[in-house]
């Protein structure tokens, strides 16, 4: 008899950009792609962070280069996607928070979380697809979203807008990107201990609130997320498009 092959998670031969890359999630998912056998661009706007995750990839064996860009600034992304081949998978990551209740949120809170969470994020997409479609490049655009797309939460008006408004364009660019074999989806992760969220943790209250909403009882990492990236990013993913990916430990479960 003989059997179906495994499905494969190896990314030799293709090339990942990763948005928000100098720590956090974004860093762990360039390492884990490269790991995987990806060629990784790393992107941020701190020099000195995303220089330094690049070469911490290369001493590991990894192939990484890291790149300055301010992904808010539209005019940059386009020049940064017309200097170089397309890449053949997307990790749309950088994003903020300005946790408040809704009566307290200004207008510089809405245009930070709004443009870069989800403006940002559309016009990144836009230019790696229309890279990708222009030389014929099938793969995978992958969207750092939250469980906070998917239910609401206190003082999350402007995280919970701007997330929800990911998860409908995921779900539209996948109906427009299908017949050019580009798959659009989101990873939903729950709360994650990374530079960005730390502080909220310090408070003894808040942490145990978190802890008590995850069903399995602790607050993720961002190996925890990487997974669910590669995952997509590969061809054993081949068939996903247009879904969200939950990594909430159960948040979201009832």
């Amino acid at each position: 008899m003989k059997l179906p092959p495994p499905p494969s998670f190896q990314l030799d031969g293709r090339r990942a950009l990763v948005t928000g890359a100098g720590r956090g999630i974004g860093l762990a998912a360039a390492a884990a792609l490269a790991e995987a056998g990806a060629e990784v661009w790393l992107v941020a706007r701190s020099a000195d962070e995303v220089e330094g995750a690049a070469q911490a990839i290369r001493d590991a064996g990894g192939r990484a280069e890291g790149y300055v860009l301010d992904v808010t600034d539209t005019g940059a992304v386009r020049a940064f996607f017309a200097a170089r081949p397309a890449p053949h998978i997307l990790v749309n990551n950088a994003g903020t928070n300005r946790p408040k209740p809704l009566w307290e949120v200004t207008e510089a809170d809405y245009a930070a979380v709004l443009d870069l969470n989800l403006r940002a994020a559309f016009f990144v997409a836009q230019a790696a697809a229309m890279r990708m479609r222009a030389e014929g490049v099938a793969g995978s655009l992958i969207h750092l979203s939250s469980q906070m797309g998917h239910v609401g939460g206190r003082n999350r008006s402007l995280y919970c807008a701007s997330k929800f408004g990911l998860e409908g364009m995921s779900k539209a660019f996948a109906l427009d990107l299908a017949p050019f074999g580009i798959r659009s989806n989101t990873v939903a992760p729950t709360f994650i201990e990374t530079p960005l969220t730390r502080p909220m943790f310090a408070d003894a209250a808040f942490r145990a609130d978190v802890v008590s909403r995850i069903k399995l009882g602790r607050i993720g990492n961002p190996e925890d997320v990487t997974g669910a990236i590669l995952y997509l990013a590969s061809d054993a993913a081949g068939l996903v498009t247009g879904t969200s990916l939950l990594v909430d430990g159960g948040w979201t479960a009832d």
